[in-house]
């Protein structure tokens, strides 16, 4: 494989870990990267180290920027590192400030092999009329999100010719759930002619992480019991650490919105309604609270019932299992894209590579 030019919209955690582990990975040169506040393009490879030692900081995601959630996208991508006087990456060398971030990467997109969009997903349909602005653009290669919320995909799915006519091969829920268990569960399910279930369990411990992904636990709260998008979106940072608090930092999730249940029915494996989803994130430790699980039970074709099982062990952090994912779906895709292969994809549809 000829070496993958790729960009990340958001320096939040995602964005950030996916530029750090793809310094780990052969065959891939990062040469643009953006936030709400800027822009760095550098079409011979960004200087990784420098731009996230730049970027370290805390991430400003309260409610009381409206560019948080911009209706243009312009300039919303992802969380801010707050950094001396200036915020996120204009406080790198390699950055530049800019009020249209997304723009600005769109306009060098014939130089740019995959876009990974670690955007914030507190709006429904952000994310699909992200796509739409590239397609508008004309731009001719890959799109991979990470996102969780099973209604998104219909969004997509009504972009999708929209997307095959721009020459877009879009992958969806690439990262761990969905995404690497959505793709486990695809796979066990292949001992059944019948599934009756699918149950998908997770641990995160984020101590370490927690101020990096304060975006990832915003959107997880929407999912609690008593709130959804629109409360999650609003509540303040000192709202969220009261929540945290309240729980003792462990946050308990049941029968997520997560969109393994439509992205496993879209693949052919089961009924969205036979999937649950739930976890729990910790963000006072950094080893998971519990082992994350995949369950797949049903019928073989003999009459027998079984459960398959797949684990991820515990030593692995959510960044690995997220990010590595992620990046190794986007190769398969750019692969796709180049026998061109266009359309929409979930992670149960293709195998991720190396």
């Amino acid at each position: 494989m000829d070496d993958i030019r790729f960009a990340v919209l958001g320096t939040g955690g995602i964005g950030r870990r996916t530029l750090e582990v793809a310094t780990h990975r052969d065959g891939l040169t990062p040469v643009a990267a953006c936030d709400r506040n800027g822009v760095a393009i550098d079409h011979d490879g960004l200087d990784v180290d420098e731009l996230l030692d730049a970027t370290e900081g805390n991430i400003a995601s309260g409610p009381s920027d409206e560019r948080d959630v911009a209706p243009d996208g312009g300039a919303a991508a992802g969380g801010v590192k707050q950094h001396g006087e200036q915020a996120g990456i204009v406080a790198s060398d390699q950055g530049r400030e800019t009020e249209t971030p997304i723009d600005d990467v769109i306009a060098e997109a014939d130089e740019i092999d995959a876009v990974l969009m670690a955007l914030p997903n507190l709006e429904h349909d952000f994310i699909p009329r992200v796509a739409q602005r590239f397609a508008d653009a004309d731009y001719e290669a890959v799109l991979i999100d990470v996102l969780k919320r099973s209604r998104v995909i219909g969004m997509l799915e009504d972009r999708e010719q929209r997307l095959v006519d721009a020459g877009i091969t879009f992958v969806c829920g690439a990262g761990a759930t969905p995404g690497l268990l959505t793709g486990a569960a695809a796979l066990a399910a292949q001992s059944f002619v019948e599934i009756e279930s699918v149950d998908i369990w997770w641990g995160v411990g984020l101590k370490s992480g927690y101020e990096d992904n304060r975006g990832t636990v915003r959107e997880d709260i929407a999912h609690l019991d008593g709130y959804d998008i629109e409360s999650a979106r609003e509540m303040s940072e000192a709202e969220i650490e009261a929540l945290i608090d309240e729980h003792d930092g462990r946050l308990e999730f049941d029968d997520m919105e997560h969109a393994d249940d439509v992205l496993l029915e879209r693949a052919g494996v089961c009924d969205a309604e036979d999937v649950t989803v739930g976890g729990i994130l910790d963000v006072r430790q950094d080893e998971k609270p519990t082992t994350t699980t995949v369950s797949v039970t049903g019928r073989t074709f003999d009459g027998e019932t079984g459960t398959n099982t797949f684990q991820l062990d515990d030593a692995t952090s959510m960044e690995a299992n997220v990010n590595g994912p992620a990046i190794g779906y986007l190769k398969a895709a750019v692969l796709r894209n180049r026998a061109g292969d266009y359309g929409v994809y979930g992670p149960a549809e293709l195998m991720p590579t190396f």
